[in-house]
């Protein structure tokens, strides 16, 4: 199975009251999975790596029951994808824990990994979600 990964991270403020959410569907673009997090203050990256390792539990947790082959994952922040395929380096020390946890758990996944940045108008229920989580403060 081929799934297609949205993921979208937010704070008010930078930082601020931040939260994620993502999206996973699979071929057929039914949805297997959501999830809209509230994460306390973090910046807006920050956010947005917590939602990409909130979507890679998640596949490490369902990959052999789903037989999951090839994984798409999207995000509207080109930093995190241009920092994931090594266009660009981590250099904000808050970022480089977390960028080597999402490192880590990639290299965990045994399916074949893309990683494409999107604008905003296609990411828009991980979006909503996020604001989602923002607004719950919880």
């Amino acid at each position: 199975m081929n799934i297609n990964v949205y993921t979208d991270g937010g704070s008010r403020g930078n930082p601020g009251h931040s939260g994620y959410g993502l999206v996973v569907y699979d071929d057929e673009q039914n949805i297997l999975f959501q999830e809209s997090k509230y994460l306390g203050t973090k910046t807006n990256n920050e956010a947005e790596y917590a939602g990409l390792i909130g979507a890679l539990n998640w596949i490490n947790d369902n990959q052999n029951s789903l037989k999951i082959s090839k994984i798409n994952f999207h995000s509207d922040s080109q930093l995190m994808i241009r920092q994931l395929i090594g266009l660009y380096k981590v250099k904000a020390p808050n970022l480089i824990p977390i960028f080597h946890q999402a490192k880590d758990l990639i290299k965990s996944i045994s399916s074949s990994i893309t990683f494409k940045d999107i604008r905003r108008d296609f990411n828009k229920l991980a979006d909503q979600l996020a604001n989602e989580a923002m607004d719950r403060k919880t």
